[in-house]
């Protein structure tokens, strides 16, 4: 069974059509199954797509339409394209890579559909309008049917197939949004769509009632399926965003206004909320009112669709705006962490150390709203994107965050942000990554990045290599705080007791030495369970070890790992948000270029890098200096060579306190465990420097025990 099933609708044009075929079978990741859909086989297109199959066994001709192809389909996930979508390079690897951080193909957690960021490219060629979904809500079902992977098992088992007619688009889109149980979002360029002109030929006068039957049955569905109000809301307004762009494009109308509004009155949700005059004068029936408001000129869908975006966009800078007109509160702080997803890293503990030495400055923390069953109880929780969190954005005298704000923020004067970061960095990072193109392009607008950044009042930094980093990556007018990282202030702080309950929590031996191994992610096609096995990992390891995984294997889907993990060799803490109990947990740390490496080596622990790829990271990612050169501990190039590391015991000699000496003076030096204390203490109270707790030498520095090794102490300094 192949990863992707590609199914590329043609309609008997053969134009773009060996573009849209060959910018899928170039890429990288191979394991495709592409399915070209003709109407006739004999056609320049069906004669085009049978060459291709004789020349590459993975192209599968159909005749028929979409569902056709659906029916040949046997990958795991299944994309639409059109004859003008062509896949970016690398547009698979990164697919795979989302889905499988995502979680597994089956069960509950499985994504059925992953929403992908895309472009459109004008036909004279001009600025492509590129969409990162950034601000999309994933079940929009206005999002592009050719830029989204469905989850074929899940599209079996409803039974899901395109409705006939125009418009099917926006009818698939509304049943696969009452079906589906879990939508994400990959927020990468995967798909580029070569719009084409469309001339003088308009919307048809019986082109809104075909809308109409594709939406009617969708409405009903939702009805029928008793969806929550919430989403229930969304899912009409949705709809009735496209009906009545196609009510005011049609020249002639009348019968499908009448219905429209039948549909409005009968479907509307308790507590939708009409969006603008249009809406109201369709609910009432008002046919001549209606017309009478549409501009004299008549516009092409693309416009009216950048219309009604910049309609939603004018209501939220209105209600914005509103809030901007009101007075700082100088007592209201914000925190936010990896763009909403929970109470975690440098914001989190500085918000814990806010409450504790501020109690006067109300801290409220920005999270999605999947994220409030998991917020702490005592924690005051504002979902991104709702009223009150424009309110506490625009009001608030003091923000946090390890990521930037979105784009439309905006930075008050007398306002105070801090930016956290995230880690150390050994990648590449701000516009040091302009020359890196896979990642550049990841990355988008750096105009627009330098704009967040203006924003910035304080940047954090851990030692002194980040913030020479944090200067040229970001260059601004920010000011350094070298106060270490809030969040490894715990190293310091935990008991070994602690160390030893969260260890009985994870199931961890006392007698074992636990590992973590924590790999990074790749901006380059990698696959790791083919090239790191596991399985066989835990086995050369033997009885005195246990792992600790935080990366993203199929458990499920090997028979060596669910053997590895039912006899205690391996244990999975992929999805524990706290990172910084699973590093307190572990003995040694094995990883490859992550920047957790920074962070653990506070706990002066051992730590062993595992560099396979490091030349093709290094000349992909770009980095700031040589790892292997300077490295934290020992360095392994081989599977072989790691678990000798590990079973001979070299992984805790001499050499490794020595290398991981070196690496503590030049990436620790600011962390001692006092790090949150001051952020809050110079952000929250303006207290001036000398006021702030002083540096405690890296020598007289004591970070909490590991549980279950001994080892050389690191040299002092």
């Amino acid at each position: 069974m192949p990863r992707f099933s590609i199914i590329v609708t043609v309609h008997d044009v053969a134009g773009r059509l060996p573009t849209a075929l060959d910018s899928v079978l170039a890429q990288s990741f191979t394991d495709v199954e592409l399915i070209p859909v003709c109407g006739t086989p004999d056609s320049p297109a069906g004669l085009l797509a049978a060459e291709y199959a004789e020349r590459d066994s993975r192209v599968v001709p159909v005749t028929g339409d979409r569902n056709a192809g659906l029916r040949t389909a046997t990958g795991t996930y299944v994309l639409f394209l059109d004859p003008d979508d062509v896949l970016t390079p690398q547009a698979l690897t990164a697919i795979d890579a989302r889905l499988r951080d995502a979680g597994g193909d089956e069960g509950a957690d499985a994504v059925d559909c992953l929403r992908l960021g895309h472009e459109r490219v004008p036909w004279w060629e001009g600025e492509p309008t590129t969409d990162l979904l950034e601000d999309a809500d994933p079940g929009d079902v206005r999002l592009p049917v050719w830029a989204t992977a469905y989850r074929r098992a899940f599209l079996r088992e409803h039974g899901l197939a395109f409705p006939a007619g125009r418009g099917a688009d926006l009818g698939w889109a509304g049943l696969v949004a009452l079906a589906a149980g879990r939508t994400e979002v990959l927020h990468t360029v995967c798909v580029r769509r070569h719009e084409r002109r469309q001339g003088s030929g308009g919307t048809t006068a019986g082109a809104p009632a075909e809308l109409l039957d594709q939406v009617e049955p969708v409405l009903e569905r939702a009805a029928a399926q008793g969806l929550p109000e919430d989403r229930l809301r969304a899912l009409f307004g949705q709809l009735f965003a496209e009906v009545l762009d196609e009510l005011a494009a049609a020249p002639r109308g009348r019968a499908s206004f009448r219905r429209a509004g039948r549909l409005h009155r009968r479907h509307r949700p308790a507590g939708h909320r009409t969006t603008g005059p249009r809406e109201r004068l369709l609910r009432a029936g008002a046919y001549t009112a209606f017309r009478a408001l549409l501009p004299l000129g008549r516009r092409t869908a693309r416009v009216r669709a950048y219309a009604a975006r910049t309609v939603l966009r004018r209501r939220r800078v209105l209600l914005y705006g509103w809030y901007l007109r009101r007075p700082l509160d100088e007592n209201l702080a914000v925190f936010a962490a990896y763009w909403g997803r929970g109470y975690a890293c440098n914001p989190a503990a500085i918000h814990r150390k806010a409450r504790e030495l501020a109690p006067h400055i109300r801290p409220v923390f920005l999270v999605k709203e999947k994220e409030l069953p998991h917020m702490p109880g005592d924690v005051e929780s504002v979902v991104i994107g709702s009223r009150r969190y424009w309110e506490v954005m625009a009001r608030a005298k003091y923000t946090f965050n390890n990521v930037n704000f979105e784009h439309a923020v905006r930075k008050r004067p007398g306002s105070v942000h801090v930016q956290t970061h995230h880690g150390t960095p050994l990648k590449r990072m701000g516009v040091d990554q302009i020359e890196y193109r896979a990642v550049a392009a990841a990355t988008g607008s750096f105009g627009r990045l330098m704009q967040r950044v203006d924003r910035w009042d304080f940047s954090l930094s851990s030692n002194a290599h980040s913030t020479e980093v944090w200067s040229g990556a970001y260059p601004s007018a920010f000011e350094h705080l070298e106060y270490g990282y809030p969040r490894n202030d715990r190293f310091y702080t935990a008991a070994p007791a602690e160390v030893a309950a969260i260890r009985a929590r994870l199931g961890i031996p006392a007698d074992r030495v636990a590992l973590l191994y924590a790999p990074t992610y790749r901006d380059y096609p990698r696959d790791v369970s083919a090239q790191f096995d596991l399985a066989r990992f835990c086995d050369a390891l033997g009885p005195e070890f246990v792992v600790l995984l935080r990366a993203h294997y199929f458990l499920d889907g090997d028979a060596g790992l669910r053997r590895a993990v039912a006899d205690g060799r391996l244990i999975d803490v992929t999805s524990l948000r706290d990172t910084e109990d699973v590093c307190l947990a572990s003995d040694a740390l094995i990883t490859d270029y992550s920047s957790i490496m920074f962070d653990y080596a506070n706990l002066d622990r051992p730590i062993v890098t595992y560099a396979d790829d490091w030349d093709v990271y290094r000349d992909t990612r770009g980095v700031y200096f040589d790892l292997l050169a300077e490295p934290p501990g020992h360095v392994a190039r081989t599977q072989t060579e790691l678990a000798r590391v590990l079973t001979s015991g070299e992984w805790c000699d001499e050499r490794s306190a020595e290398l991981r000496s070196r690496f503590r003076a030049r990436f620790c030096a600011f962390d001692d465990g006092q790090a949150a204390e001051r952020v809050v203490r110079r952000v929250l109270l303006g207290q001036p420097e000398e006021e702030l707790p002083p540096l405690i030498p890296l020598r007289e520095r004591l970070p909490v025990p590991a549980a279950a090794v001994s080892r050389p102490r690191t040299p002092a300094h």
